[in-house]
């Protein structure tokens, strides 16, 4: 909790001998002990210039390259003394790390919307860009997952994330607390027709929510379920701030995402 409030640079001194071994490297340790990298592709957006750099530094370490659920690229089988060089061109060609190896935002999933798709009703790639490079870096109890489909046929599958986002004729409709995995979780419709602003603050607010009340390795569905009121209670607190504390979670995700 006092990381996501904080949000003060994981390699600090005084920090360093808190994070496990996949935070102190960005990477994620494989079964050989070999690590993968996964630069950030936000809502699965990369240039062709940023996709040669990726290939040539595949090429160059001799990396395998998988494009993941989450629409971006995981190199797999650096070794550990190759990791600062890896990282360095990466983040010459314009890349930083995408924090798969984290408790915190994963990716922000999205179709093509309006921009491309004959059926898209918003622009559901902008602001899934925005969601992502918003809440990046973000620390949480445990993993969070976002996505945003540009209309009702849900081709980003925001219907099984932790934030989830589709659009209609009037705004956005948002969904919480949804996961994949061995236990998946339908998201719940928590507000609709909502127009950006309001989407962004009700998002802000609940993630500081989360992030102030679940328990450690709490998944957003387990944490709403465990509430007492459940999805009621938390629209509640949300979106009518019955608890009198909105401004000040809207306060403290301003200054996490401003660091």
């Amino acid at each position: 909790m006092l990381a996501s409030c904080w949000n003060e640079y994981l390699l600090k001194p005084a920090h360093l001998p808190l994070q496990d071994t996949n935070d102190r490297y960005f990477a994620n340790i494989q079964k050989d002990g070999t690590y993968s990298v996964v630069p950030r592709m936000a809502a699965g957006e990369v240039t062709p210039d940023g996709l040669i750099a990726i290939g040539q530094i595949a090429k160059r370490y001799q990396l395998y390259s998988k494009v993941t659920g989450g629409q971006r690229i995981d190199l797999f089988g650096a070794r550990l003394e190759q990791l600062p060089a890896i990282w360095r061109e990466l983040a010459e060609a314009g890349f930083e790390t995408g924090h798969a190896y984290g408790k915190s935002l994963r990716t922000v999933k999205s179709c093509v919307g309006s921009t491309w798709c004959r059926y898209g009703v918003q622009d559901s790639t902008g602001l899934a860009v925005t969601l992502e490079h918003r809440y990046k870096g973000l620390r949480a109890p445990h993993k969070i997952k976002m996505a945003v489909s540009g209309c009702t046929r849900e081709c980003a599958e925001a219907q099984g994330k932790d934030i989830g986002v589709i659009a209609t004729e009037k705004g956005w409709n948002l969904y919480v607390c949804g996961n994949g995995g061995m236990k998946p979780r339908h998201a719940d419709l928590f507000a609709s027709d909502l127009d950006e602003a309001t989407l962004i603050r009700s998002i802000d607010r609940l993630l500081m929510f989360y992030i102030r009340t679940a328990d450690r390795l709490q998944r957003t569905s387990t944490w709403m379920d465990n509430l007492e009121g459940g999805v009621d209670y938390l629209r509640d607190v949300i979106l009518e701030d019955s608890l009198g504390i909105g401004e000040e979670l809207e306060q403290e995700m301003a200054r996490v995402v401003e660091s």
